[in-house]
Protein backbone atom coordinates (compact mmCIF):
# COMPACT_ATOMS: atom_id res chain seq x y z
CA UNK A 1 0.00 0.00 0.00
CA UNK A 2 1.59 3.14 -1.03
CA UNK A 3 2.27 5.32 1.82
CA UNK A 4 2.84 9.01 2.45
CA UNK A 5 4.78 11.46 5.52
CA UNK A 6 2.79 14.82 4.81
CA UNK A 7 1.96 15.26 8.69
CA UNK A 8 3.59 14.42 11.63
CA UNK A 9 0.65 11.91 12.64
CA UNK A 10 0.51 10.03 9.33
CA UNK A 11 2.37 7.35 11.02
CA UNK A 12 0.79 5.22 14.19
CA UNK A 13 2.55 5.75 17.73
CA UNK A 14 4.11 2.40 17.62
CA UNK A 15 5.01 2.85 13.24
CA UNK A 16 6.46 6.12 14.89
CA UNK A 17 8.62 4.14 17.92
CA UNK A 18 9.60 1.30 15.14
CA UNK A 19 11.47 4.20 13.34
CA UNK A 20 13.51 5.99 15.85
CA UNK A 21 13.98 2.03 16.98
CA UNK A 22 15.48 1.75 13.34
CA UNK A 23 17.48 4.59 13.61
CA UNK A 24 19.16 4.12 16.60
CA UNK A 25 20.25 0.26 14.96
CA UNK A 26 21.58 2.94 12.01
CA UNK A 27 23.41 4.66 14.50
CA UNK A 28 25.16 1.95 15.89
CA UNK A 29 25.97 -0.23 12.82
CA UNK A 30 25.70 1.67 9.90
CA UNK A 31 27.51 -0.89 7.51
CA UNK A 32 24.22 -3.00 7.55
CA UNK A 33 22.02 -0.79 5.71
CA UNK A 34 25.12 0.16 3.14
CA UNK A 35 23.36 -1.50 -0.33
CA UNK A 36 19.69 -1.66 1.35
CA UNK A 37 18.30 1.13 -1.48
CA UNK A 38 20.45 0.07 -4.55
CA UNK A 39 18.87 1.18 -7.28
CA UNK A 40 16.24 3.09 -5.70
CA UNK A 41 16.52 6.89 -6.55
CA UNK A 42 15.35 9.66 -4.68
CA UNK A 43 14.24 12.80 -6.00
CA UNK A 44 14.76 15.93 -4.01
CA UNK A 45 12.25 19.07 -4.95
CA UNK A 46 12.73 22.06 -2.77
CA UNK A 47 10.73 24.53 -4.04
CA UNK A 48 11.91 26.96 -1.23
CA UNK A 49 15.91 27.02 -0.46
CA UNK A 50 17.16 24.48 2.22
CA UNK A 51 20.93 23.10 3.79
CA UNK A 52 20.29 20.69 6.43
CA UNK A 53 17.09 19.04 5.05
CA UNK A 54 18.06 18.84 1.85
CA UNK A 55 21.42 17.54 1.83
CA UNK A 56 20.15 15.48 4.95
CA UNK A 57 18.04 13.87 2.63
CA UNK A 58 20.35 13.27 -0.21
CA UNK A 59 22.84 12.10 2.21
CA UNK A 60 20.58 9.20 3.66
CA UNK A 61 20.11 7.83 0.50
CA UNK A 62 23.56 8.05 -0.71
CA UNK A 63 23.96 5.79 2.84
CA UNK A 64 21.68 3.72 1.85
CA UNK A 65 23.03 3.03 -2.02
CA UNK A 66 20.65 4.73 -3.46
CA UNK A 67 21.07 7.71 -6.09
CA UNK A 68 19.65 10.72 -5.97
CA UNK A 69 17.93 13.55 -8.56
CA UNK A 70 16.07 17.31 -8.04
CA UNK A 71 16.34 20.44 -7.83
CA UNK A 72 17.55 22.75 -4.84
CA UNK A 73 15.46 25.92 -5.99
CA UNK A 74 12.45 26.45 -8.05
CA UNK A 75 14.43 28.93 -10.06
CA UNK A 76 16.91 26.23 -11.67
CA UNK A 77 13.55 24.15 -12.33
CA UNK A 78 10.61 24.33 -15.09
CA UNK A 79 8.35 26.15 -12.36
CA UNK A 80 9.97 29.14 -13.63
CA UNK A 81 8.62 28.09 -16.72
CA UNK A 82 5.21 28.33 -15.17
CA UNK A 83 5.12 24.66 -14.86
CA UNK A 84 2.75 23.41 -11.80
CA UNK A 85 3.31 20.90 -8.88
CA UNK A 86 1.29 18.26 -10.70
CA UNK A 87 3.02 18.25 -13.31
CA UNK A 88 6.36 18.19 -12.18
CA UNK A 89 5.11 15.21 -9.71
CA UNK A 90 3.60 13.36 -12.94
CA UNK A 91 7.34 13.64 -14.63
CA UNK A 92 9.55 13.12 -11.77
CA UNK A 93 7.49 9.47 -10.66
CA UNK A 94 8.56 8.30 -14.16
CA UNK A 95 12.53 8.29 -13.14
CA UNK A 96 12.17 8.21 -9.01
CA UNK A 97 10.88 6.24 -6.81
CA UNK A 98 10.33 8.27 -3.89
CA UNK A 99 10.11 12.62 -3.26
CA UNK A 100 11.25 14.61 -0.60
CA UNK A 101 9.27 17.90 -1.42
CA UNK A 102 9.79 21.49 0.63
CA UNK A 103 7.23 24.15 -0.66
CA UNK A 104 6.33 27.89 0.74
CA UNK A 105 3.14 27.43 0.40
CA UNK A 106 1.02 25.21 2.40
CA UNK A 107 -0.80 21.82 1.68
CA UNK A 108 1.97 21.41 -1.38
CA UNK A 109 2.92 18.65 -0.33
CA UNK A 110 -0.82 17.01 0.06
CA UNK A 111 -1.78 17.94 -3.63
CA UNK A 112 1.54 16.74 -4.74
CA UNK A 113 0.53 13.16 -3.24
CA UNK A 114 -2.89 13.66 -5.10
CA UNK A 115 -1.25 12.77 -7.96
CA UNK A 116 1.63 10.84 -7.20
CA UNK A 117 2.19 6.88 -7.56
CA UNK A 118 5.54 7.41 -5.67
CA UNK A 119 5.68 8.18 -1.52
CA UNK A 120 6.13 11.73 -1.27
CA UNK A 121 7.72 13.09 1.95
CA UNK A 122 6.79 16.36 3.08
CA UNK A 123 10.28 18.09 3.79
CA UNK A 124 8.37 21.47 4.69
CA UNK A 125 5.15 23.30 3.23
CA UNK A 126 5.06 26.79 4.00
CA UNK A 127 4.13 27.17 7.95
CA UNK A 128 2.37 24.15 8.13
CA UNK A 129 4.57 21.00 9.18
CA UNK A 130 7.73 19.12 8.63
CA UNK A 131 6.93 15.83 9.88
CA UNK A 132 10.22 14.35 8.97
CA UNK A 133 12.23 16.92 11.41
CA UNK A 134 9.58 15.99 14.10
CA UNK A 135 11.26 12.52 13.39
CA UNK A 136 14.41 13.53 14.35
CA UNK A 137 13.40 15.36 17.42
CA UNK A 138 11.47 13.38 19.26
CA UNK A 139 14.65 10.99 18.23
CA UNK A 140 16.99 13.39 20.18
CA UNK A 141 14.85 14.01 23.00
CA UNK A 142 14.94 10.49 23.62
CA UNK A 143 18.33 10.22 23.60
CA UNK A 144 18.98 13.20 26.20
CA UNK A 145 15.98 12.29 28.54
CA UNK A 146 16.03 8.55 27.63
CA UNK A 147 12.16 8.71 27.31
CA UNK A 148 9.35 10.28 25.46
CA UNK A 149 6.69 11.45 27.97
CA UNK A 150 6.38 12.63 31.67
CA UNK A 151 8.39 15.57 30.77
CA UNK A 152 8.25 19.50 30.27
CA UNK A 153 8.91 21.25 27.32
CA UNK A 154 9.53 25.08 26.02
CA UNK A 155 9.01 26.60 22.61
CA UNK A 156 10.62 30.22 22.42
CA UNK A 157 10.57 32.20 19.27
CA UNK A 158 8.43 32.41 16.33
CA UNK A 159 5.46 29.79 17.11
CA UNK A 160 3.24 31.73 14.22
CA UNK A 161 5.35 30.49 11.59
CA UNK A 162 7.55 28.03 12.84
CA UNK A 163 6.46 24.55 11.33
CA UNK A 164 8.80 22.55 13.31
CA UNK A 165 7.25 23.59 16.26
CA UNK A 166 3.82 23.03 14.91
CA UNK A 167 4.18 19.22 13.98
CA UNK A 168 6.29 18.48 17.07
CA UNK A 169 3.80 19.91 19.56
CA UNK A 170 0.85 17.95 17.86
CA UNK A 171 2.55 14.38 18.04
CA UNK A 172 4.24 14.63 21.23
CA UNK A 173 0.20 15.70 22.80
CA UNK A 174 -1.30 13.13 20.32
CA UNK A 175 0.73 9.68 21.32
CA UNK A 176 2.54 10.76 24.99
CA UNK A 177 1.38 11.59 28.15
CA UNK A 178 2.46 14.04 30.91
CA UNK A 179 3.89 16.43 28.65
CA UNK A 180 3.96 20.25 29.68
CA UNK A 181 3.94 22.90 27.14
CA UNK A 182 5.58 26.20 27.69
CA UNK A 183 4.82 28.84 24.57
CA UNK A 184 7.40 31.70 24.72
CA UNK A 185 6.69 34.18 22.12
CA UNK A 186 5.58 37.55 21.70
CA UNK A 187 1.74 38.35 21.54
CA UNK A 188 2.05 38.75 16.97
CA UNK A 189 3.55 35.31 16.95
CA UNK A 190 2.50 33.12 19.36
CA UNK A 191 1.15 29.75 18.49
CA UNK A 192 -1.95 29.42 16.57
CA UNK A 193 -5.26 28.28 18.22
CA UNK A 194 -5.48 25.31 15.53
CA UNK A 195 -2.70 23.44 17.08
CA UNK A 196 -3.76 23.96 20.57
CA UNK A 197 -5.68 21.18 21.72
CA UNK A 198 -8.38 21.26 24.62
CA UNK A 199 -6.39 18.04 26.72
CA UNK A 200 -2.93 19.87 25.97
CA UNK A 201 -1.60 21.11 29.19
CA UNK A 202 0.14 24.46 28.30
CA UNK A 203 1.06 27.89 29.28
CA UNK A 204 1.58 30.95 27.00
CA UNK A 205 4.42 33.65 28.46
CA UNK A 206 6.44 36.26 26.69
CA UNK A 207 9.16 36.00 28.80
CA UNK A 208 12.36 33.20 28.52
CA UNK A 209 14.36 34.28 31.71
CA UNK A 210 11.67 33.59 34.35
CA UNK A 211 10.80 29.90 32.04
CA UNK A 212 13.90 28.47 31.53
CA UNK A 213 14.16 26.69 34.89
CA UNK A 214 11.22 25.16 34.56
CA UNK A 215 12.14 22.92 31.62
CA UNK A 216 13.14 19.94 30.61
CA UNK A 217 13.80 20.60 27.23
CA UNK A 218 14.36 24.25 25.51
CA UNK A 219 13.52 24.43 21.72
CA UNK A 220 14.65 27.27 20.21
CA UNK A 221 13.16 28.81 16.84
CA UNK A 222 14.77 31.97 14.71
CA UNK A 223 12.48 34.85 13.85
CA UNK A 224 11.68 33.59 9.97
CA UNK A 225 12.64 36.99 7.72
CA UNK A 226 11.13 35.08 4.90
CA UNK A 227 7.19 34.77 6.59
CA UNK A 228 7.04 38.47 6.97
CA UNK A 229 5.76 41.01 4.30
CA UNK A 230 8.08 43.76 5.08
CA UNK A 231 12.05 44.19 6.69
CA UNK A 232 10.71 46.66 8.80
CA UNK A 233 7.69 43.88 10.53
CA UNK A 234 10.63 41.52 10.68
CA UNK A 235 12.81 43.68 12.31
CA UNK A 236 10.42 44.35 15.29
CA UNK A 237 11.04 41.18 16.41
CA UNK A 238 14.78 39.92 15.52
CA UNK A 239 16.33 39.64 18.27
CA UNK A 240 13.68 39.37 20.96
CA UNK A 241 14.87 35.92 22.22
CA UNK A 242 18.20 35.45 22.78
CA UNK A 243 19.82 32.32 24.75
CA UNK A 244 23.05 33.02 26.86
CA UNK A 245 25.57 32.05 28.85
CA UNK A 246 23.69 33.84 31.82
CA UNK A 247 20.58 32.36 30.73
CA UNK A 248 21.44 29.36 30.51
CA UNK A 249 23.51 29.04 34.13
CA UNK A 250 19.05 28.97 35.21
CA UNK A 251 18.51 26.05 33.72
CA UNK A 252 18.31 22.75 35.09
CA UNK A 253 21.83 20.77 34.84
CA UNK A 254 20.05 18.23 32.52
CA UNK A 255 18.06 20.21 30.16
CA UNK A 256 18.65 20.07 26.71
CA UNK A 257 18.66 23.05 24.09
CA UNK A 258 17.00 22.09 20.82
CA UNK A 259 17.00 24.17 17.09
CA UNK A 260 15.66 22.80 14.18
CA UNK A 261 18.33 25.38 12.31
CA UNK A 262 19.35 27.72 10.59
CA UNK A 263 20.33 30.05 13.50
CA UNK A 264 20.44 33.72 13.16
CA UNK A 265 21.93 35.01 16.64
CA UNK A 266 18.56 33.62 18.85
CA UNK A 267 22.04 31.16 19.99
CA UNK A 268 25.22 32.81 21.15
CA UNK A 269 28.07 30.47 20.27
CA UNK A 270 29.04 30.72 23.83
CA UNK A 271 26.40 27.93 24.35
CA UNK A 272 27.60 25.61 21.94
CA UNK A 273 29.83 24.51 24.54
CA UNK A 274 27.60 24.21 27.19
CA UNK A 275 26.91 20.21 27.37
CA UNK A 276 23.08 21.02 27.20
CA UNK A 277 23.50 22.09 23.66
CA UNK A 278 21.80 19.06 21.39
CA UNK A 279 21.26 20.92 17.83
CA UNK A 280 24.25 19.82 16.69
CA UNK A 281 22.92 16.19 17.65
CA UNK A 282 20.07 16.74 15.95
CA UNK A 283 21.38 17.27 12.39
CA UNK A 284 23.51 14.11 12.95
CA UNK A 285 20.16 12.33 14.42
CA UNK A 286 18.40 13.60 11.04
CA UNK A 287 20.39 11.47 8.65
CA UNK A 288 19.66 8.24 11.05
CA UNK A 289 15.85 9.12 11.22
CA UNK A 290 16.16 9.98 7.55
CA UNK A 291 17.27 6.85 6.42
CA UNK A 292 14.97 4.81 8.04
CA UNK A 293 12.06 7.05 6.90
CA UNK A 294 13.49 6.42 3.29
CA UNK A 295 13.53 2.70 4.10
CA UNK A 296 9.92 2.71 5.85
CA UNK A 297 8.08 4.37 2.98
CA UNK A 298 9.94 2.06 -0.03
CA UNK A 299 8.77 -1.17 2.35
CA UNK A 300 12.70 -2.52 3.29
CA UNK A 301 13.38 -4.24 6.07
CA UNK A 302 15.26 -3.27 9.15
CA UNK A 303 18.26 -6.50 8.32
CA UNK A 304 18.91 -6.10 12.29
CA UNK A 305 15.08 -6.74 13.94
CA UNK A 306 14.02 -8.46 10.20
CA UNK A 307 11.01 -6.03 10.71
CA UNK A 308 9.36 -3.53 8.24
CA UNK A 309 9.10 0.08 10.01
CA UNK A 310 5.53 0.43 8.80
CA UNK A 311 2.56 -1.95 9.71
Amino acid sequence: MLRHLLESHNFTKDETESLLMVAENISKQPEEYRELAKYKRLATLFYESSTRTRISFETAMQKLGGDVIGFPSAEVSSVSKGESVEDTIRVIQCYADIVAMRHNKEGMARLASEYSRIPIINAGDGSNEHPSQTMLDLYTIKQRLGRLDNFVIGFCGDLKFGRTVHSLTQILNKYYSGIEFYFISPEELKMPDRFLEKNMKYTEVNDLETTIDKLDILYMTRIQQERFSSKEEYMRFNGVYVLDEDKMKHAKNNMAVLHPFPRVNEITLGVDKDPRAAYFDQVQNGLYVRMALIMALLGIKDPISGQFILN
